[in-house]
């Protein structure tokens, strides 16, 4: 599972990932080149975290 989110929305994230995966995420900063054509999972901002469990 992968949740791309920006600062604000990084709560949500958080709390969505462990309520479907029952288990902590890894968290990791999101490099702007790798998500050209991504957003946040929530809103249209550019996503700052990857939540993930990879």
């Amino acid at each position: 599972m992968k949740i791309y989110c920006c600062k604000e929305h990084i709560e949500l994230a958080i709390d969505v990932f462990v309520d479907e995966q029952e288990t902590f995420p890894i968290l990791n900063t999101v490099d702007n080149l790798q998500v050209l054509s991504t957003t946040c999972e929530y809103c249209r901002k550019q996503p700052v975290y990857l939540v993930a469990n990879e």
